[in-house]
């Protein structure tokens, strides 16, 4: 099964839409649910339902092969945990899908260090669907030594500047 996860912020039927044109012209192999938030679109090739309770979501994680989502940042941290194969697009300011680009920041940090795919646009959608059928996403290990250190050097600097 293919969980594909949108969040429930915004709507994102522009992704929503793309999987279920593809769903319906080439058919993936796999079932697909997704959890699509407050959409406009109701998607014809699949089940998907507009929220789903943190231990349900979980589930359809676990239980999925793969997820297709946005670039959130909480999609992402529970598909690395589940060691899911995740492809991502990321919500655009100029489609009203989100209040600023930072999903693009997000998705080209986490794609660079080999924990995900991206789609930037619909036209690398299907290429990136099919390489993510063999993806195998990067451990992700804890770097709580160097985030506590990058912490320290912040409030030195801003000690620093409070007393001059």
């Amino acid at each position: 099964m293919i969980f594909l996860t949108v969040g429930t912020q915004f709507p994102f039927d522009r992704l929503v839409k793309l999987i279920d044109e593809m769903s319906g012209q080439n058919g993936f192999k796999e079932k697909i649910f997704a959890q699509i938030g407050h959409s406009s679109y109701q998607p014809r090739n699949f089940e998907s339902v507009p929220s789903l309770e943190s231990h349900l979501f979980a589930k359809y994680m676990r239980e999925a092969s793969c997820a297709i989502g946005h670039a959130g940042i909480g999609t992402i941290t529970m598909a690395l945990d589940y060691n899911k194969p995740l492809l991502v697009m990321p919500r655009l300011k100029k489609y009203g899908e989100a209040v600023n680009n930072h999903q693009l920041d997000i998705a080209r940090k986490f794609e660079q260090d080999g924990y995900l795919l991206a789609a930037y646009d619909v036209g690398e959608l299907p290429a990136k669907i099919e390489k993510l059928k063999s993806f195998v996403p990067g451990k992700r290990q804890s770097q709580a030594k160097a985030l506590a250190e990058r912490i320290s050097i912040f409030l030195n600097e801003l000690s620093k500047s409070k007393s001059n």
